[in-house]
């Protein structure tokens, strides 16, 4: 709307531009005729022109040296002219010429050229007249001139360039302006006051109706038309035509509000600013008073304008917080290898944004891949694999990303369509968004998957609990050991071989939250059935590295025949969970070598009491279901070291030296050893979490007032005013003012979680968040796990260990920015594109440079950019994917 405002103002300062050319015609002619009326009085009227002609050059002068930019945020002085063009319009109605003045010209020529454009910080307007900010006095001389113009039949232009020449000759002459003249400049210059005094009034009343406000903090969301979402259709509001998809060459409108200097840019389509062009140009009388309700008609989305409290950087720092880069690299080899690499691909990286800068389109094509749509980056890299010397450990099934992350576009299934909602999507999805049918005959009679129909279903059975379901398997454990207390004690799980994640599915009935991975194996895409289901999951391996998470951390790990050999290799897999659980956490494992007395059974099981009394462990719970006739046990997980040191000196597995950080978790090997316990009371780790939910927004224990936060504060203080930040930010802003339906939405993860308070504002709503912290970020990723939430380790200049098609949100708060000095942007949006699904929503917050830069290379993917706002140097983007993909595909085999 405030785009029409503009063009509105623009159209009336053409008129007050004729009015007062009128007005001081007029004057002139009264002062001729009352000073002078014999015809010697004709040279001295053509004298004061002459001076008027030099004020005017005098003001071209001045403007020469004025900054050419116009600064998109000041006041442009419109509603000054406007109230003019309405004041002297309305006092010279009796006097209404015999022409009809439009600019200056007589005969009703229309205006000059519409189709000028302008740079602003904010980028490039086109389609609208040029309006450059003016003092009155400048106003009045630029009248002043083009009384002359009329006086002399020249046009203002040839006026204006003989009082240039003019100017130049008279200023080696001393003298000054004509005392006429300088009477004239301030009668207008008082004119211009007293006209704008009496009007201002009613100029605020006009625009008081359409005041709009945008603060995602405080909850100011005034007259704001959103897009809305409803099913796969979008819209406006009731009042404003639907959104028609956005067109390649698409053109973003700044528009501004000279209250707070908030920029809201608009994504308008070329036939829009053409329709909008051609309407400028028919400036009637009647056209003019065209209400502004039909105005908005024009516009392909009614975008919030105004005040805009975004999220600043807050003066990020890591503060008493390590990275987890630091944490997991201890060789001095390792990082100058890292900081070569990191040169290398800053170099590179900046070659590759002087080639974007110098030729900004891109050309978009498919990978060529052998997994086709299920393509993972880091698990499909067929040639770093060949190379493997062995895949004993599973070293196959692990990440090995390609040097070069890919910029191409993986294809979606032919017949892919949106995704069934939560909850009826734990029970059901579409066969034909994840056509794979294999895991359905090999574990159907399980209760695991089956097809029927168009539809792939889920009894909700599983391996151990194929008769009476997961949900009774579930409380099973609790009725066991009613101390595991699903959803208050135990709220954080670990699912380890989780199959289709049933698991964890029926987990959200018992307010619990698993964490479920299994890798990318024969059981052909077991992690993809779970997050079609709305279920949390990640393709992971226990192989030879450990997992991206940190030490002591989980409630509780689960384990159902996920075939997983324990006790093989001094049991080095057995302690890497003893690395995860939190002191007094619990290990569930239920297989046949638990209840089966088969010899392999019983060899194994001896195994395993062995090993784990060696860990210290303690055996709490031993149980059978009469229902599906298996059997599970319980392990506990010591509370503190007297077990450790009571054990012999060399008793195996033996104790981790005091260098080696339980903590570091980024490609970092496993090793076959136990970390002691934290034994100071004011250590993470030390006493069990507060019950959930009030653990979600109680400050952690070990966070206190002497360690710095990651923005600037004391760590308690950071903590709660990190959490109010953004408990304000989704109320105010996401849930309600940026036409998000919610009710679309089940998987969503947060590309830079710091304390998690995005996903701790969420937790009310049916959905779960992936919150990852990046390597090179502060290591917050403990305190998100002690409030109840989990994440995950990540650096986002590789690829993310998941699906394509796996989110229906991504969040991103200032996460591109910080990646720049890293590796290149282009391939972190495109991974961007693989992991969100079709009608799934971007929302970033970042500086403004690189917000212009990403809604550059989504619209590109043919993208719907529902919304930029700017403040300053900070932006806010929200961005929908749609189902575009392109036809052409890479010629060579991606890697």
């Amino acid at each position: 709307m405030a785009l029409f405002d503009r063009n509105q103002k623009q159209r009336s300062s053409l008129f007050s531009t004729a009015t007062i050319v009128l007005f001081v015609a007029l004057c002139l002619v009264g002062f001729w005729m009352v000073s002078s009326p014999s015809p010697e009085a004709v040279p001295a009227a053509t004298a004061t022109a002459a001076d008027v002609n030099k004020a005017a050059a005098e003001v071209v002068v001045k403007e020469k040296e004025e900054d050419s930019s116009i600064d998109a945020t000041n006041n442009f002085k419109q509603d000054s002219t406007n109230v003019v063009a309405e004041a002297t319009t309305a006092a010279t109605e009796a006097e209404k010429p015999a022409v009809d003045v439009k600019g200056g010209d007589a005969d009703g020529e229309k205006p000059a050229s519409k189709n000028q454009s302008f740079d602003d910080e904010n980028g490039r307007t086109e389609g609208g007249e040029l309006v450059k900010p003016e003092t009155a006095e400048t106003d009045g001389a630029a009248a002043a001139a083009a009384a002359v113009a009329a006086s002399q039949g020249k046009s203002v232009e040839d006026t204006v360039t003989d009082a240039k020449e003019q100017a130049a000759t008279d200023t080696k002459e001393s003298g000054g302006q004509d005392a006429n003249a300088e009477k004239t400049s301030a009668d207008t210059k008082e004119s211009l006051a007293v006209s704008q005094e009496d009007t201002a009034a009613g100029d605020a009343k006009e625009t008081s109706s359409k005041k709009q406000t945008f603060d995602d903090e405080n909850g100011k969301m005034e007259g704001v038309d959103v897009v809305k979402d409803d099913g796969n259709k979008t819209f406006i509001s009731d009042d404003v035509v639907s959104v028609k998809p956005i067109a390649d060459d698409t053109t973003s409108v700044t528009v501004t509000t000279t209250t707070d200097k908030t920029d809201v840019v608009v994504p308008t389509e070329t036939a829009t600013a053409t329709a909008l062009e051609e309407t400028t140009k028919t400036s009637d009388n009647e056209e003019q008073a065209q209400p502004r309700d039909e105005e908005q008609k024009l516009l392909p989305e009614a975008l919030p304008n105004g005040q805009a409290e975004l999220l600043t950087e807050r003066a990020a720092q890591n503060g008493s917080f390590t990275t987890q880069a630091a944490e997991s690299t201890n060789e001095q080899k390792k990082q100058a290898e890292r900081k070569k690499k990191q040169k290398k691909n800053k170099k590179a990286a900046g070659k590759a944004d002087q080639t974007e800068a110098a030729s900004p389109s891109y050309v978009w094509k498919l990978c060529n891949t052998s997994t086709g749509e299920d393509y993972i980056p880091c698990l499909d890299n067929e040639a770093a694999i060949r190379k493997l010397k062995t895949d004993k450990h599973y070293e196959h099934r692990e990440r090995h990303c390609p040097a070069d992350p890919p910029t191409c576009l993986v294809p979606a299934p032919p017949s892919y369509r949106d995704h069934i909602r939560w909850p009826h999507s734990r029970d059901k999805i579409w066969y034909h968004n994840v056509p794979h049918t294999k895991l359905a005959d090999y574990k159907g009679h399980q209760n695991w998957v089956k097809l029927s129909g168009e539809h792939l279903t889920f009894p909700g059975g599983g391996t151990q609990f194929k008769t009476g379901g997961a949900l009774h398997y579930i409380d099973l454990i609790q009725q066991a050991l009613p101390e595991v207390a699903w959803g208050r004690r135990s709220r954080v799980v670990l699912d380890v071989g989780c199959g289709v994640a049933s698991f964890g599915g029926y987990l959200f009935d018992r307010g619990a939250l698993a964490m479920s991975f299994a890798p990318k194996d024969e059981h052909e895409a077991q992690v993809q059935f779970a997050l079609e289901r709305g279920i949390p999951a990640i393709s992971a391996v226990m192989g030879t590295k450990r997992l991206p998470f940190p030490s002591n951390v989980f409630d509780v790990v689960h384990c159902a025949r996920c075939r997983v050999p324990w006790h093989i290799d001094g049991g080095t897999l057995l302690l890497e969970l003893n690395r995860l659980l939190r002191p007094g956490g619990l290990f569930v494992w239920s297989a046949t070598p638990v209840y089966q007395k088969l010899a392999e059974d019983v060899e194994i099981w001896e195994e395993m009491v062995k090993l784990t009394k060696a860990m210290c462990w303690e055996i709490v719970a031993k149980t059978k279901d009469t229902i599906d006739a298996v059997g599970l046990v319980i392990f506990r997980k010591p509370v503190n070291n007297r077990c450790y040191d009571s054990r012999q000196q060399d008793e195996q597995p033996p104790l981790c030296e005091p260098s080696d950080d339980p903590n570091a978790a980024w490609n970092i090997s496993l090793r076959a050893c136990m970390h002691r316990v934290p034994a100071d009371a004011s250590v993470r780790g030390s006493r069990w979490p507060e019950k959930w939910p009030a653990r979600a927004q109680k400050v952690p224990y070990w966070l206190n007032s002497t360690q710095v936060g990651v923005y600037g504060k004391p760590a308690p203080e950071d903590f709660a005013s990190d959490y109010q930040h953004w408990k304000k930010v989704v109320r105010n802003s996401y849930l309600a003012g940026m036409g998000i339906d919610w009710n679309t939405v089940r998987n969503v993860m947060d590309m830079r979680a710091v304390y998690g308070g995005f996903a701790a504002a969420l937790r009310d709503m049916d959905v779960w968040v992936m919150n990852t912290v990046n390597i090179d970020s502060p290591d917050t990723l403990p305190v998100i796990y002690e409030r109840g939430l989990f994440g995950i380790y990540h650096d986002w200049c590789e690829s993310f260990s998941t699906y394509p098609r796996s989110y229906d949100l991504l969040h991103a708060d200032h996460l591109f920015s910080k990646l720049k000095a890293r590796c290149k942007v282009l391939p972190v949006i495109v991974e961007v594109d693989r992991i969100l699904r079709p009608n799934g929503k971007l929302i970033v917050r970042d500086d403004k440079e690189t917000v212009d830069e990403i809604v550059e290379v989504v619209r590109s993917m043919h993208w719907e950019v529902r919304m930029t706002v700017s403040k300053r140097k900070e932006a806010m983007l929200c961005a929908r994917k749609t189902m575009w993909r392109p036809t052409e595909v890479v010629e060579s085999a991606t890697r």
